[in-house]
């Protein structure tokens, strides 16, 4: 059973909750930018709406909820239907893979990344923006996220869960982002973006196929 109904049945309200929540949206934004090379064949696994691949300049994009695809078509971006866990590409199709707060609602996570690395080519890039469980804030989101229409189905990882999982499916050479220190609520202007994580909610992963 797929965890996307929620997203299927309110993914207009999903959408706008980028606009509610501008100051974190353009942090993980900004965050996710930082790792993303220009020029570059792309693909965002779970493309939902298109807030990220639209921006970003990445043209193709997977998406299993017909609603959400709906929407990032209408910001020009080439979304197919399908799931993580099989992706309809052929070997080394890609140079860069970007997931952003998609690896919480795959049924498979290891054949998610084995998937993610079989469709780039040597030497590609993989970037994934997550919610750290590891973090003071994601521990909050783990405690209450039966309370969220979203999250509730969730699967929480910390990036270090992450990074042994990517380590085991090939990927390498390292780097990281976080943002979003403070409570959501209470964000009124730009969140900073620094190095490292286990600080900030929002951790991306910048990784290689070698």
């Amino acid at each position: 059973m797929y965890k996307i109904s929620p997203y299927q049945n309110y993914a207009k309200q999903y959408d706008q909750c980028f606009d509610e929540n501008r100051q974190v949206y353009e942090a993980e934004l900004r965050a996710v930018r930082s790792f993303i090379p220009e020029r570059l064949c792309g693909l965002e696994i779970g493309a939902g709406t298109g807030r990220f691949a639209a921006p970003l300049g990445i043209q193709i994009g997977i998406e299993p909820v017909e609603s959400m695809r709906k929407i990032a078509r209408q910001r020009g971006v080439d979304v197919l239907g399908g799931r993580a866990e099989c992706l309809p590409f052929k070997d080394s199709s890609f140079e860069l893979v970007l997931m952003v707060t998609v690896i919480c609602f795959v049924n498979d996570i290891y054949k998610t990344f084995t998937e993610s690395y079989r469709v780039l080519s040597d030497g590609g890039t993989i970037v994934i923006g997550m919610i750290d469980s590891g973090s003071p804030l994601g521990q909050t989101y783990l405690k209450h996220k039966q309370n969220s229409l979203f999250y509730k189905q969730a699967t929480f990882y910390s990036v270090d869960q992450i990074l042994e999982i990517m380590r085991e499916t090939g990927f390498t050479d390292f780097s990281f982002r976080q943002t979003i220190f403070n409570d959501i609520s209470g964000i009124t202007d730009s969140e900073i973006v620094s190095t490292g994580y286990g600080k900030g909610l929002f951790a991306v992963i910048h990784g290689k196929k070698n």
